[in-house]
């Protein structure tokens, strides 16, 4: 099967069959951009909520986060998938059950299960701001949501950068979980286009097409965790010699 690999006339029916690929490539190009939005919101959310001082708030984002990283994705998809019909219509009170489109399957799944781990990120990167800085805010006159919005959050964007973007290569790569419920996803394609040929090069193709949205990420992940390191440098201040003001 492998000499298969190096026949021409298999990379010219493959290469034929670009147009499939490509509507895969799409649609999980879609999924990953509305499950990154949906994985963000919710857990910037609960990564806020993990660091208040209301126990209930910090249970409820501890539960989540436990239950999610904790339970894999398929297992929680396929549950989507099954069980999601019958829960809207007894929501909703329809006749039959209610039809979940593969799109929002896919990305609310991929985005409920990475929001779990952006809630620890966001965590970290709170927990990294000295604490002293939310009393000197609310003695201001902050609210705790103003402060948290203008002064913590802005500030953990430095430490949290690197790891989020982690998350979000991660994220490119398990959207191929849509394949188990025919998401008509890049990895979906690929195994009908292999189940139809018997050609591995099929395969081959998804790892080249995935490799051209993870490839950046990553490139970018690595980018920010040199920069990150870098030491700030002083700034000029008139009047002070350029030695003078790196020593303060």
């Amino acid at each position: 099967m492998l000499d298969g690999l190096f026949d021409l006339s298999r990379w010219q029916v493959t290469l034929g069959s670009m147009d499939t690929f490509w509507q895969g490539f799409l649609v999980t190009l879609q999924v990953v951009v509305a499950g990154l939005a949906l994985s963000l919101a919710l857990g910037t959310v609960l990564g806020v909520f993990s660091t208040t001082r209301s126990r209930v708030l910090r249970a409820v984002s501890r539960v989540y986060v436990e239950f999610y990283q904790n339970t894999p994705l398929p297992v929680q998809v396929i549950f989507m998938y099954m069980a999601g019909p019958q829960i809207l219509q007894a929501v909703t009170g329809a006749a039959s059950p209610v039809r979940i489109a593969p799109f929002v399957l896919g990305f609310v799944g991929v985005g409920l299960y990475h929001a779990a781990y952006v809630s620890e990120v966001i965590r970290t990167g709170i927990e990294s701001v000295p604490r002293g800085q939310m009393e000197a805010a609310l003695s201001q006159g902050f609210t705790r949501v103003q402060a948290y919005r203008y002064i913590i959050l802005p500030q953990t964007f430095k430490v949290i950068l690197p790891p989020l973007c982690n998350q979000a290569l991660n994220l490119v790569k398990n959207t191929s979980v849509l394949a188990l419920v025919a998401g008509g996803d890049l990895m979906y394609r690929s195994n009908s286009f292999v189940g139809s040929y018997g050609y591995l090069q099929g395969y081959i193709m998804a790892c080249a097409l995935y490799f051209v949205i993870c490839f950046p990420l990553a490139m970018l992940v690595q980018y920010l965790e040199r920069r990150a390191k870098l030491r700030p440098r002083a700034k000029a201040i008139p009047g002070i010699a350029p030695d003078a003001a790196e020593e303060a």
